[in-house]
């Protein structure tokens, strides 16, 4: 199954200083049906004023990627980071037992990214940081893994079988996917307009996946997208042992 959602249906906000469009439930954002998708809890597409920013909040139990598309943020944790993260960078939080953080735009432009939340594969890590810069060419008409828990070399690395994608297709060009037998694939159109497997996506509508077969995008016209490679999750629930029961 390919369910394609439109760009309208994406719930929007607009802080002033913050305008974002939450894929899932998020804050005061809530719909039962939206709450994930697998393992992906969170896709915000957000654009922050300059000047302006998140305070210092906490996060636990969370694999958080964010991937600036234009502008910078500068980040600061309670790890001891600080840095700056750019158009083109790829930053990511290890929330596991706790920590604090800030992000600011203290440039003199909006900054436009992308921040997403992944359940890790495990409970009560210990919080890491990992943040690499890439080049635009390194995913000009091909799938390329930017952040992945799947010993991706090139990718910041994270604790979840998962992989983040980014790819910008000429027009025509057509790229495969085949490892999609027990997973779910999430892809977020940036721009442009693709088939997957002759399901059309236009400018900012998702697709969110479940099929037992290989995966075929094309563009229709020149396209920018997010795919992200997801563990199915379809037995969350009663365990093996739960499932055996217990007389009383």
């Amino acid at each position: 199954m390919i369910e394609v959602i439109k760009a309208g249906d994406r719930h929007f906000s607009d802080f002033g200083w913050l305008k974002t469009y939450w894929l899932f439930s998020f804050s005061n954002y809530y719909d039962p049906y939206n709450i994930q998708f697998g393992a992906l809890r969170v896709f915000n597409d957000d654009v922050v004023e300059p000047g302006t920013g998140f305070p210092t909040h906490p996060h636990e139990e969370m694999e958080i990627i964010t991937i600036v598309l234009e502008g910078e943020m500068t980040h600061k944790d309670s790890m001891g980071n600080k840095s700056v993260i750019k158009g083109g960078d790829v930053q990511r939080m290890s929330a596991g037992t706790g920590i604090t953080h800030s992000e600011f735009n203290l440039a003199d432009t909006p900054v436009h990214f992308y921040q997403i939340w992944i359940y890790p594969d495990k409970r009560g890590l210990k919080p890491t940081y990992d943040q690499k810069t890439f080049d635009a060419s390194e995913w000009k008409n091909r799938l390329f893994p930017v952040a992945s828990g799947q010993n991706k070399p090139s990718a910041v690395t994270f604790y979840a079988d998962a992989t983040i994608y980014r790819c910008d297709l000429d027009k025509g060009i057509t790229v495969p996917f085949e490892l999609t037998l027990g997973r779910r694939i999430f892809i977020y159109l940036t721009k442009g307009i693709i088939s997957a497997n002759e399901k059309m996506l236009s400018e900012k509508e998702q697709a969110r996946i479940d099929i037992e077969e290989p995966l075929v995008l094309k563009a229709e016209e020149p396209s920018e997208f997010i795919m992200i490679d997801l563990p199915s999750c379809k037995g969350w629930g009663y365990n093996a042992e739960i499932l055996r029961g217990k007389k009383k």
